[in-house]
């Protein structure tokens, strides 16, 4: 008796079959920033809607779209809908896509941005490698970004890893080996390194207290190596103007706490005795400077996080979550 062949499993992802604005470009990058776990300060997510409006009229063309209920959690991560007074509507469905977008010059460049999914991690990173392969992409370049007890008042600094050693740009701030947290996203890289395919990324630090909050000045720094290591050229302007709007109420805010502020300014005395240390090679275990508890910059930063919302608990950058 002859056994049937098990029913196929539903396609994880749906490419279209004609694009024809990629016909004759060769090896477009590909951009990919997954909202959720290694996204602190909302940075790659900021970063992914200005992408979005400054790279084509109505956000570009959906190129690919990933079949979400075979990668989503809901009862983990609850889309949000509405219910207007004795109904409900608006459901905000959860969308995993790949756009075609173009940089200033005209370049185009694909971006691959939605939650990061919850299950079938390597079905997920299969399907990517689909799309690469569809498109010859010829290099996938990765945003990111964690809380780092770092102060807002120094450089975003930006760790820079890769699938292929020839592919960074720059130093790792880390010694040796760090036992972390998978994504999907880190998975993603590793995969397509063994497939054959470059991948890079770009993971910012971002201050730990303001984590919860978009934190646009982190986004600036994702994109500007997204354009050294795409050879893109993105117009950043309305995102500084945005970034600097934050910073400005960031300083108005510790300049009327000082009990904040010396916080802060605790955590800039950490932070430089480490880069000295770095610098000189020395070791900051013989550092005898007083340093905030986390505890203590718990309690401090939890006023700062209800000084920075609106009167409805919303982030008053006005970007979606």
């Amino acid at each position: 008796m002859t056994v049937p062949p098990p029913p196929a499993s539903p396609r994880l992802v749906h490419i279209v079959d004609a694009v024809p604005e990629l016909d004759g470009v060769e090896r477009p990058t590909l951009v990919v920033a997954l909202d959720g776990f290694l996204d602190a300060g909302n940075a790659g997510a900021v970063a992914c809607r200005h992408l979005v409006a400054e790279g084509a009229p109505g956000g570009g063309v959906v190129v690919a779209t990933f079949d979400v209920d075979q990668l989503h959690d809901y009862r983990a991560r609850r889309p949000p809908m509405s219910f207007v007074r004795d109904h409900y509507e608006a459901y905000d469905a959860p969308r995993l896509v790949v756009r075609l977008l173009h940089d200033v010059g005209g370049t185009p460049y694909l971006l691959l941005h939605g939650p990061e999914p919850d299950i079938r991690w390597e079905a997920f990173c299969r399907a990517v490698k689909e799309v690469v392969d569809r498109f010859d992409v010829g290099l996938v370049v990765g945003m990111g970004a964690v809380p780092m007890a770092v102060p807002h008042t120094r450089a975003i600094a930006i760790t820079h890893h890769a699938n292929n050693p020839e592919l960074l740009t720059g130093a790792s701030p880390w010694r040796g080996e760090l036992r972390i947290p998978s994504s999907a996203q880190a998975l993603l890289e590793v995969r397509l390194g063994e497939w054959g395919h470059d991948a890079l990324g770009f993971v910012a630090h971002v201050p730990h207290y303001l984590a919860q909050l978009d934190y646009p000045r982190a986004s600036i720094a994702l994109l500007e190596q997204v354009e050294l290591a795409g050879r893109l050229t993105i117009d950043l302007s309305a995102l500084r103007a945005v970034s600097e709007e934050r910073d400005e109420e960031i300083a108005r805010y510790l300049a009327a706490n000082s009990e904040v502020s010396d916080v802060v300014a605790a955590l800039e005395q950490q932070y430089d005795a480490f880069e000295r240390a770095e610098e000189s090679g020395s070791s900051l275990l013989a550092e005898e400077t007083p340093l905030p508890t986390g505890e203590d910059l718990g309690r401090q930063f939890e006023q700062f996080l209800a000084g920075l919302e609106g009167p409805d608990g919303d982030d008053r950058t006005g970007g979606e979550r």
